[in-house]
């Protein structure tokens, strides 16, 4: 026998060694968890939308209907993550609502949804876990992180009291980035 074939025998024990097989299967089912649930490879993607403004879902307006008015308005501030753009809560001629974000840029992330809420919004990582502590309605998933996209808000919600638009990150429970909505008249 020689020299290097004695060597190799006791690592090959190791490698077969029950704890060593299975710390190898742990590690590998926990690594693909990890990445089931983190998404790192968000931190590197993009999704663009370019929607045009909202206008009448059916049919014409109503006669006598005034043009889409701007009810309430703010910018989004940086929350878990550096987040920008404008947002404006919009009141089609046919009396819908209508959430617009416009120009936003953030991160992309797991989960992530467009809420209406009843939320005070704090700049920083202070106020970014807030949002689902009161009310708020779901106005369903973030289109692109960046770009300018339009969410309707469902007629049965009762958006009295609701004054922030959260980037909300369902899996973590934390904004992304937030706006105080301002009323315009």
């Amino acid at each position: 026998m020689t020299e290097s074939t004695d060597r190799s025998r006791p690592r090959r024990r190791l490698i077969r060694h029950p704890l060593v097989l299975t710390g190898l299967v742990i590690a590998i089912v926990a690594a693909g968890f990890g990445a089931y649930w983190f998404q790192p490879w968000k931190l590197f993607t993009n999704t663009v939308v370019e929607e045009a403004p909202p206008t009448v879902a059916t049919g014409e307006a109503p006669p006598g209907a005034a043009a889409t008015e701007v009810v309430a308005q703010g910018s989004l501030v940086s929350q878990e993550h550096e987040t920008t753009g404008a947002v404006q809560l919009l009141r089609l001629p046919d009396e819908s609502l209508v959430v617009r974000i416009e120009d936003l840029n953030t991160s992309d992330g797991p989960d992530l949804k467009v809420w209406l809420t009843d939320a005070p919004v704090t700049p920083g990582l202070d106020g970014a876990g807030v949002f689902d502590d009161g009310r708020w309605v779901d106005l369903g998933a973030l289109k692109g992180n960046r770009g300018s996209a339009n969410y309707p808000v469902p007629a049965s919600a009762d958006a009295d009291g609701l004054t922030s638009i959260s980037i909300w990150c369902d899996r973590f429970n934390v904004s992304f980035g937030a706006a105080e909505l301002a009323p315009t008249a």
